[in-house]
């Protein structure tokens, strides 16, 4: 499996984590933003961020385009 399906996977994973934990306890936006050490969404935002950044440029360097 490349890089970018398995950065693409722990994407999806954490999308189904993050909307399971809404369901059943619903998430402020603090909880969201700024969720406190040991939180369940503790840097939840940021690593889903960082890996969504790294795939989408993963995807320009393969189509040799630009942003």
């Amino acid at each position: 499996m490349s890089d970018k399906r398995k950065m693409i996977e722990e994407m999806l994973e954490m999308q189904r984590q993050f909307i399971d934990y809404e369901q059943t306890h619903g998430v402020s936006p603090v909880e969201y933003w700024i969720g406190e050490e040991g939180h369940p969404l503790h840097g939840y935002k940021d690593k889903y961020e960082d890996l969504a950044t790294k795939v989408i440029d993963m995807a320009h360097a393969e189509k040799e385009s630009r942003r």
